[in-house]
């Protein structure tokens, strides 16, 4: 029988009111289950186009996969070609659907033969029934010979990126560059009420930078390993401590890579829970379909209905 879990936490702040509503945590697409490892969700305004990121067991491969809605139902999966051997990973579509950022270690140059360390660079199409383009590198100032990872755009073009730099308060912080006028300004670290000297990654920005959601790892006071936290931010531009999302979308596993559905209110993120029970089996196909199937401890694509509203005073 499959588990239903009803919600009941609000948190009464100034600004937002944070609200889970009855809802199930479930797997996006059981289709999915052919991949070992499947992460790093973003979904269009209209809901008819996703991209995700698989990987191999060891997570040292890594491509980009496209599925459309056709019918009502989603289609076969689509590894997006880059005719090369390096890694892609974390998408992120902005809200007009013309751009495409993602992370990855491909060298500058069509002519290089070595990757480098991971930069963020984006595709661009004319339209969304146009084709995209080649990798095009962010440059500098965001780019640099640390390591970027994570890309998530506010409607304004603001960037937030994780960057584990010598500079930050921790091994991997969460960093926004600003748009401002047709570039963007050196990078900045978010406060600590978003940072600490631990882990902080995976973050995904709402479309006015009224809220962020990201990703704490070992966080004193958390359920274990990767914890989903949820920080808003003040009519003075500074944020609020940010708060656990706790059960059940945060187990002693690991959650992260949240993407907001601001216009359906679902959560998506990635987890590695694992309620597997052995059991006496049927057969091969039926051992297969158990271990195979559900939260089994491998990577996975997961949903559950959300409300965060904000409120304007």
């Amino acid at each position: 029988m499959e588990k239903f879990y009803f919600l009941i936490l609000f948190l009464f702040v100034p600004m937002v009111l944070f609200a889970q509503e009855p809802g199930q945590v479930s797997l996006f697409d059981k289709e999915l289950n052919r991949f070992l490892n499947v992460r790093d969700f973003t979904v269009s305004t209209d809901g008819q186009e996703a991209y995700f990121t698989i990987q191999s067991p060891a997570q040292d491969i890594s491509q980009l996969v496209k599925i459309v809605k056709e019918n009502g139902e989603w289609s076969e999966p689509e590894l997006l070609l880059f005719g090369d051997p390096y890694m892609y990973m974390e998408p992120y579509l902005t809200h007009d659907g013309l751009r495409l950022f993602f992370a990855s270690d491909r060298p500058l140059l069509d002519s290089d033969s070595e990757g480098k360390d991971f930069d963020i660079w984006y595709l661009e199409r004319q339209d969304k029934a146009a084709g995209w383009s080649t990798p095009i590198n962010l440059g500098q100032p965001v780019n640099s010979e640390l390591d970027e990872f994570f890309p998530t755009l506010a409607e304004n073009n603001n960037l937030y990126f994780t960057l584990d730099s010598p500079e930050g308060l921790g091994k991997d912080d969460i960093y926004r560059s600003v748009w401002e006028n047709g570039s963007y300004l050196a990078p900045e670290l978010l406060s600590d009420s978003i940072n600490s000297n631990g882990y902080e990654f995976n973050a995904f920005i709402s479309r006015r930078e009224e809220f962020i959601l990201f990703t704490k790892y070992n966080e004193e006071g958390g359920m274990g390993s990767g914890d989903l936290y949820l920080s808003q931010r003040k009519p003075n531009g500074e944020w609020e401590k940010a708060r656990n999302l706790g059960m059940p979308i945060n187990t002693k596993y690991m959650e992260y890579c949240p993407f907001y559905d601001e216009e359906n209110g679902i959560l998506y993120f990635t987890s590695r829970r694992n309620m597997l029970v052995s059991k006496e089996f049927r057969d091969l196909a039926d051992f297969e379909q158990t271990v195979n199937e559900g939260e089994n401890g491998l990577s996975k694509l997961y949903q559950v209905k959300l409300s965060i509203r904000a409120l304007r005073q």
